[in-house]
């Protein structure tokens, strides 16, 4: 007679977890200290595993046999538990020549739960045990959709590999071979894994998973396997972590595990993670020390990244004046020598010699700050540290601005500084067409992004607006100084005359 299933509910400050009797798998994670946002959930504590979890779910090789422990009943050394420290938790059950010991050991400061095992009869060869991590991950946003694209697997070999789960072929299994320091399956905000570098088994074989067949156009669950090598001595061991995925209990678990969760697109990481981590540790130390709510942390950043760059911006705009300068000569050049590129090229070349100007002197200032936004981007997107942070009428700065104030408010203010940038210039059809076309266009474009980031770049706009108002007065001033002065150098003592 088989006894019924139970669960053994564990407790700490960070979490309740739910070991099922019946398996010994991990059928419940609760983190207390995140509230779910989808719908219908009334603002409860935030499940992350869904009523199906299989996560830790067991199965041994040993020889031709696979023998499933899913319907093996343990005896558990307590019917509950209260993590104050360290806390082991013993499981233990057999089947004929075969049984199995488990012990999980719960700490209450962080996530990670080690499990350590023993197997009885493997035989002299070893055999493999088999890992269960799916199927998914349960919805906890407001926006399921978004969350559901965002669910993936991670895995690290020599580098971090991520498979998305909307990438998967229902019924055709995807397999990574290892050995792997740590496989994931991550969402938006929240992870499980289980990690084996310190394991004396060499770490993890290799993954396999098949996507479910379901009517939904792109998969959200998977079966997702894990095996690892099973010693003759029947003992084995790993790390599993089931919770948020916030930065600083990432990096510190090691082996790039903070990787799980990307800052930037692939080949562009080197360049955007650190940044990432850089804008990240600051917007949490403002929040932390100075005990500022992450919308006034966001306003002030915005300001201060501005005066940081300003004398980069100063240097790209009074590069662009000299360049305007110079532009009747260069329409003169281009007309005189039409027929003779090369001859063009070499006056070119000579203008800007005897003029001081750098084609390229208002551009590479403003590459420069790229890798920053694009950082900005990732770090406001997915840091979980804005999750739920409400400012003025933002209920939320992880998701969109449910009345589109501020990306309104982004797109008049960029609107705005292109005019002030086009004060004092000579008026260009493709100038005037960008003017109006750039800020609807990224109007749109940011009304589903997370307000956090609108309310940045609406801030950094404003921000901006000082420093565009000096250099069109200066550019005023100096545009007609510098055309005379080109003009007074003209071989031909003339320029074109000004389109009306």
């Amino acid at each position: 007679q088989v006894a019924p299933e139970d669960t053994v509910l564990v407790k700490s400050p960070l979490y309740t977890y739910g070991i099922s009797t019946v398996g010994g798998s991990l059928v419940e994670a609760k983190l207390l200290r995140y509230r779910s946002m989808a719908p219908g959930g009334a603002r409860s504590v935030a499940e992350i595993l869904p009523p199906d979890s299989r996560l830790l779910d067991l199965a041994l090789v040993l020889g031709t046999d696979t023998i499933s422990l899913r319907d093996w009943y343990f005896t558990a050394s307590a019917d509950s538990l209260a993590v104050a420290g360290p806390t082991p938790l013993r499981l233990t059950a057999s089947k004929g020549p075969v049984s199995v010991a488990l012990t999980y050991t719960f700490r209450p400061d962080d996530y990670q739960i080690g499990v350590v095992g023993q197997v009885t009869g493997v035989g002299p060869n070893g055999g493999q045990l088999l890992l269960g991590m799916g199927p998914t991950l349960g919805n906890t946003e407001a926006n399921e959709k978004e969350n559901h694209s965002a669910l993936a697997l991670v895995v690290k070999r020599n580098e971090t590999e991520r498979t998305d789960f909307a990438s998967l072929k229902p019924g055709e299994p995807r397999t990574i071979s290892g050995p792997l320091d740590w496989a994931a399956i991550k969402a938006k905000y929240f992870v499980t894994a289980v990690l084996a570098f310190d394991s004396a088994g060499g770490g993890i074989s290799g993954v396999t998973a098949t996507a479910w067949k379901t009517d939904e156009k792109r998969p959200t669950s998977a079966d997702v396997r894990l095996t690892l090598p099973l010693r003759p001595s029947g003992a084995f061991g790993y790390t599993v972590s089931a919770g948020p995925m916030e930065y600083d209990r990432l990096r510190a678990m090691g082996h790039d595990f903070d990787d799980v969760n990307p800052y930037g697109w692939p080949g562009l990481r080197t360049v955007i993670r650190p940044v990432g981590g850089a804008v990240r540790w600051l917007l949490v130390w403002m929040d932390d020390h100075r005990s500022l709510p992450y919308g006034l942390v966001l306003v002030f950043f915005g300001i201060l990244v501005r005066i940081l760059l300003w004398p980069l911006n100063q240097k790209a705009m009074r590069a662009n004046m000299q360049l305007q300068a110079v532009q009747p000569l260069m329409k003169e050049i281009q007309d005189k020598y039409k027929n003779d590129p090369q001859r063009s090229q070499q006056e070119m070349f000579k203008l800007y010699k005897e003029h001081s100007v750098n084609p390229l002197g208002g551009c590479w200032p403003m590459m420069l700050p790229m890798p920053v936004l694009f950082a900005l981007f990732f770090v406001f997107q997915n840091s979980i540290e804005l999750r739920g942070a409400s400012f003025l009428w933002l209920p939320d700065l992880s998701r969109p601005d449910p009345f589109y104030i501020i990306p309104l408010i982004m797109g008049l203010s960029m609107f705005g500084l292109s005019k002030m940038g086009q004060m004092g210039m000579e008026p260009n059809p493709q100038m005037k067409m960008m003017l109006y076309v750039m800020p609807v266009m990224m109007t749109f474009l940011f009304l589903n992004f997370a307000s956090g980031l609108n309310l940045y770049y609406a801030v950094s706009n404003i921000a901006s607006i000082p420093q565009q108002w000096l250099i069109a007065r200066e550019r005023q001033k100096r545009m007609a100084r510098q055309i005379v002065e080109v003009k007074t150098a003209s071989p031909t003592g003339s320029l074109p005359k000004k389109r009306k």
